[in-house]
């Protein structure tokens, strides 16, 4: 007689007959997580559990279940320091520059201390964070104690997913196996390794805004803002208004930010993706309005969690003055 493997139950409760499958719990989904993470799922087992997952549709407590496993494997290497804000960066395909690490540096030079932290993405082609981070000479630490030890000094660093949660990072390298993204690509968002207070999270599509503030609130972020981000990114698009779902001081709310412009025609996916485009809109030798004006969006919004009594209009005008006040030269 034969016994089935541990993990079965998790596919089992996934994929049974249309009438007769059912969600994860939280625990069980964390359990699931778990095994995955250590290798105790059989590959065939593991595709089927992603994809299922995703052809279902995953809910807020599945995808906490599933981050509070990952948290599991290094809550053991965190640092004493904890920074103000938590910043992932986990889209893999950026076919627009990272101008929001524009927006995040200037966060860091009004005090506030902020990890980014997230993924290599595609390179040939394409816009990745992490190249774009380097022609600023933003430290890309290499484990949690490294990043915590930075933050000592330094507002912004960055800890890329494969230096603090290695086996999480293999589930992301499925992306080309599998043909799509899965659960792993929007859970990793809501990692905040360090258990930063302020979380800012992009998605990739609207429908997933509610299971990402779900999951927020089951794994008692205290502080959050999740919208549509350009390219699945934490930045605002100013062409549109910007509808976020907040979490401040543990209430849930939604505030709807104005679009920034009148203009609708830019084309983010025609832009010129070579680094050295980020220095240059910082130094004021490129001028484009529109990625000017998310940038100055995203600060607004990032901002919001640490002035919580101003209104869109003023947290904009106030990210406008920081921008136009910045130190141009700052990079020569």
């Amino acid at each position: 007689m034969t016994t089935d493997h541990p993990f079965a139950k998790y596919v089992k409760a996934l994929g049974k007959g249309p009438n007769m499958w059912r969600d994860l719990t939280f625990d069980e989904a964390r359990d699931a997580m778990g095994m995955i993470l250590a290798g105790e799922a059989d590959p065939m087992q593991l595709g089927a559990f992603l994809l299922l997952l995703r052809r279902k549709g995953e809910t807020g407590a599945e995808f906490a279940g599933m981050t509070a496993a990952a948290k599991d494997l290094f809550k053991d290497q965190l640092p004493d320091i904890k920074p103000d804000y938590d910043w992932p960066s986990y889209a893999d395909r950026h076919r627009q520059q990272p101008w929001f690490i524009l927006a995040a540096i200037l966060l860091a030079d009004q005090g506030c201390k902020i990890l980014m932290h997230g993924i290599e993405g595609y390179t040939d082609g394409y816009a990745p964070t992490r190249s774009g981070l380097e022609v600023f000479g933003i430290s890309q630490t290499t484990s949690l104690k490294d990043a915590g030890e930075a933050l000592k000094t330094q507002n912004l660093v960055y800890l890329g997913l494969e230096n603090f949660c290695y086996p999480l990072q293999q589930l992301f390298d499925l992306r080309p196996l599998l043909g799509v993204r899965t659960a792993v690509n929007t859970f990793g968002r809501a990692l905040n390794p360090m258990n930063a207070p302020c979380q800012m999270q992009g998605v990739f599509h609207p429908p997933y805004k509610d299971s990402h503030l779900q999951t927020a609130k089951l794994l008692n972020q205290p502080n959050a803002m999740i919208f549509k981000g350009g390219g699945g990114e934490v930045m605002r698009n100013p062409m549109k208004p910007a509808r976020i779902d907040i979490l401040l001081n543990g209430e849930v709310d939604e505030m709807i930010w104005p679009a920034l412009t009148d203009v609708n025609t830019y084309k983010w996916r025609e832009e010129n993706l070579a680094p050295d485009q980020l220095l240059k809109m910082w130094s004021g030798s490129i001028e484009l309005p529109v990625p000017e004006l998310g940038i100055i969006g995203t600060l607004s919004v990032a901002l919001k969690m640490k002035m919580p009594e101003l209104s869109t209009e003023e947290l904009d005008n106030r990210a406008a003055e920081i921008w136009n006040s910045r130190d141009k030269s700052r990079f020569n």
